[in-house]
């Protein structure tokens, strides 16, 4: 039986979610493999943690711990990742990217894409929703985040 794309990315917008709630960025993710067991699960942590590396998919990464390859792995985001987040997928060969939207943010899925990284971008409208809150709410975080210095 395949993988519901959008099963695994309840997981992730539910990281999200406990994101915004403890007052940081809210997106989230997840690592699974192949056959949907949850390897690991995290969310943004850069304000909670004073750490500029806390991305999601750093903590989704780091909490699913050590496995000989990445190659068997699908990793679950509600936004398209970062350049950051996307150099992580590829130094470790994660095989599939699964992302909520990449509406507010186009980050580079399709270099991933254009690597051999199989892609499925859900255009979910909660994850957008979500986004867009945020960013209206807290442009200065949300800039900070990306490492964008806003202008004006």
């Amino acid at each position: 039986m395949p993988i519901d794309p959008g099963a695994l990315l309840a997981v992730a917008r539910e990281e999200a979610e406990l994101g915004k709630a403890e007052g940081g960025v809210p997106i989230g993710a997840a690592l699974f493999d192949t056959a949907g067991t949850l390897l690991g699960r995290g969310h943004n942590r850069r304000v909670q943690d004073d750490d500029p590396s806390m991305h999601a998919e750093t903590s989704a990464f780091r909490n699913a711990g050590r496995r000989p390859h990445y190659r068997d792995t699908i990793m679950v985001t509600t936004l398209s990742p970062c350049w950051y987040c996307s150099g992580l997928v590829r130094q470790f060969g994660i095989g599939r990217v699964v992302i909520g939207e990449a509406e507010t943010f186009h980050g580079g899925h399709d270099w991933l894409a254009g690597l051999g990284v199989e892609i499925t971008l859900l255009d979910d409208p909660a994850c957008t929703a979500l986004m867009t809150e945020f960013i209206a709410a807290r442009p200065d975080l949300w800039f900070e985040d990306i490492g964008v210095e806003k202008s004006g």
